[in-house]
């Protein structure tokens, strides 16, 4: 028996190495109730977009998106100054009509869709096009495809790289709108123009100075413009980009977003590390999710020193299951809302046969009133996906 107790042991250590395959989750059945009382409630709301709202704070005009950086504040000092940054705590004086606007049209439309997904019924994918149509295409409410003014700062800034973020809220909308055209529920002109759009934009966000600025962000602003970068090619179906986003995950966003162990330093480093984290894991998975193929499957790959997703997955999950194990200080706001449903676990579930993260998923909730928790819970409908 000696003699063989080597060889058992090899064998075993090689099944465990083996990830167990996960069963798919039937996402449609699990969602479909909560998807038709969104899509039910959307119905009834006409398509509200950011012509509706203005600020005299904007050096934009009616059809330019205009939001205000989040942690800057009145200078005490200096009352009619420029902002000084208080990192962390958001400033409720802020405009943030635009930015709550997009945000409608996130949540309605891909709710919209996935009720059409799942029924077939026609009136919800004709909904979810009227909303289409007055963002991107009708010239009296169309949004300008550029983020030239978001995230202005009083008295220092009219718009800067870093409010780029604010459209990470498209990425799912662009995802609904695949949907509906593999789905023959646009019109070929239709298709055209709100595509067009996309890829106006996408032309605005890889050439300008605020684009190509917040392409070199070092943390989770880095990666959701590679996300964003990533969602609009698929859409326009422009391979170039989407080979750059691979490769660029590979050899900037690993390398620079995670530690070998799988955490994220420049993330953990801020007043709100639990939340920043998530967020960020949600971006770095939905970027496999879209990019990974047969022959470049991202959630596998690992740079030479070993980062990648699943070690990065491995290091999170944990405070995910149980957030009192978390071991650095809470956040400073919103702490107790967070997690909530991250589709990380599902993408990287089903990538990587890991059904722990599965199951762990389908206990975590799926919404949340807290405006906070819904602007930064950007994937929302995962039959979509």
């Amino acid at each position: 028996m000696s003699f063989y107790r080597p060889l058992l042991t090899l064998l075993l250590l090689t099944c465990l190495s083996i990830p167990t395959r996960a069963q798919p989750l039937d996402v449609m059945r699990l969602d479909q109730p909560r998807i038709l009382r969104a899509a039910d409630a959307a119905l009834s709301e006409a398509p509200v977009t950011i012509t509706s709202f203005s600020s005299p704070r904007s050096s934009g005009g009616l059809h330019d998106f205009y939001s205000e950086g989040d942690y800057w504040w009145p200078n005490p000092a200096n009352p009619g100054g420029p902002y000084v940054q208080r990192d962390g705590l958001t400033n409720p004086d802020n405009f943030v009509a635009h930015r709550r606007a997009l945000v409608r049209l996130s949540v309605q439309v891909p709710a919209l869709v996935a009720a059409w997904k799942t029924t077939g019924k026609q009136h919800y994918a004709r909904h979810a096009v009227a909303h289409l149509r007055a963002w991107f295409v009708d010239p009296r409410t169309r949004l300008n495809p550029n983020l030239q003014y978001a995230q202005a700062i009083f008295g220092k800034s009219t718009g800067r790289g870093i409010g780029i973020i604010d459209t990470v809220h498209l990425v799912e909308v662009a995802r609904a709108i695949e949907v509906l055209r593999d789905g023959d529920a646009l019109s070929d002109e239709e298709r055209q123009q709100i595509v067009g759009w996309f890829r106006d934009y996408l032309h605005w966000l890889t050439t300008s100075k605020n684009g190509i600025e917040e392409r070199e962000a070092k943390n989770n602003h880095g990666s959701c413009w590679l996300l964003q970068v990533a969602a609009f090619a698929h859409l326009t179906g422009d391979r170039q980009l989407l080979a750059y986003a691979r490769e660029r995950f590979k050899t900037v966003l690993l390398p620079t977003q995670l530690a070998a162990d799988g955490s994220q330093p420049l993330e953990l480093k801020r007043t709100k590390p639990y939340g920043y984290a998530l967020f960020n894991l949600e971006a770095l998975a939905t970027l496999c999710r879209i990019l990974s193929t047969p022959q470049d499957n991202l959630w596998t790959y690992t740079t030479p020193d070993g980062r990648g997703m699943a070690r990065a997955m491995a290091w999170m999950a944990p405070y995910i299951r149980d957030k009192a194990d978390w071991p650095l200080p809470p956040d400073v706001m919103f702490f107790k809302e967070w997690p909530m449903r991250q589709t990380s676990l599902l993408f990287a579930g089903e990538a990587l046969g890991r059904p722990d993260y599965l199951a762990l998923w389908a206990t975590l909730p799926a919404d949340s009133s807290v405006e906070e928790v819904t602007r930064n819970f950007f994937i929302r409908q995962p039959v979509l996906w």
